[in-house]
């Protein structure tokens, strides 16, 4: 990873802010709205940012906002970046260095994911509680720079356990249902086959999803905490009867939007009260 490089998109986006953003948002598909709940924020569009790559995925605004949320400064990623759109993991996980270069301490992660255990449903949101990496692939894979993190990073704890009592505790406060699972991240851009979702079940999988996994990761070698929430938004392949699309994603986060926007709201408070 290219110090230099992180450095210069950090001093490019410090120049930018007023105020010191505490917490990192990456918001995944159809739930970037969350973004526009930012007060009085500050915009960058990714293109302008030096070594950050552009979101192509429909769902994606594609910039950075910052500014005030429930009474924390934080940073969002509206749209992230993913390995199937041909980006190195490298450039995948840009975002998450410059986040720690920041200041950030702590990030929230969201994704739409697809059901594999028949207790889940669209609509539903599951507390991330762990990860199975399918891909083969890993971007801490090559030279590292002790600077970043160490060469073998533990990964027993990807997800803080208080972040998720945090994330249990709100949903109880605001009487809503939190599901929780294991996310399996493959590298899409195709959706899996129905022998496939039987596997990933088959394997201790709740859900899976083309993201997450390698932000989580970095941020973990960098030393954030990270709490992660997935909107399911259909059920994999296999399940139903049904063909799977990306509107079908859109739409369901679309529906769940209020349930989503008030339960990160919330944790956001709830961190910020500690």
């Amino acid at each position: 990873m290219n110090i230099e490089a992180i450095n210069k998109a950090t001093q490019f986006i410090s120049e930018k802010l007023t105020e010191q953003p505490k917490l990192g948002l990456i918001l995944g598909s159809g739930l970037g709205k969350l973004a526009d709940e930012i007060a009085n924020p500050i915009k960058i569009k990714y293109a302008e940012i030096p070594g950050f790559p552009e979101s192509t995925v429909e769902g994606h605004e594609g910039q950075l906002v910052i500014g005030e949320l429930k009474g924390a400064t934080v940073l969002a990623m509206q749209g992230r970046f993913h390995f199937y759109e041909g980006y190195g993991l490298e450039q995948v996980t840009f975002p998450v260095r410059v986040m720690k270069e920041l200041g950030i301490e702590t990030v929230v992660v969201t994704n739409a994911a697809g059901a594999v255990n028949h207790s889940l449903e669209p609509g539903d949101l599951m507390l991330i509680t762990d990860h199975i990496n399918q891909t083969g692939a890993n971007p801490l894979i090559g030279p590292n720079n002790q600077e970043l993190g160490v060469r073998f990073p533990d990964m027993s704890t990807a997800y803080s356990a208080p972040l998720q009592q945090l994330a249990r505790d709100v949903a109880k406060k605001l009487t809503m249902t939190l599901k929780e699972g294991v996310y399996v991240w493959n590298s899409g851009p195709s959706y899996e086959t129905p022998a496939e979702v039987r596997m990933i079940g088959q394997l201790g999988g709740d859900a899976v999803g083309m993201s997450t996994v390698p932000e989580v990761i970095v941020a973990r070698h960098a030393g954030m905490e990270v709490v992660g929430i997935s909107c399911i938004s259909n059920m994999a392949a296999g399940i139903l009867d049904q063909p799977l699309s990306h509107n079908e994603v859109i739409e369901t986060t679309e529906r769940v939007r209020e349930q989503f926007l008030s339960f990160v709201k919330e944790m956001i408070a709830s961190m910020t009260d500690k």
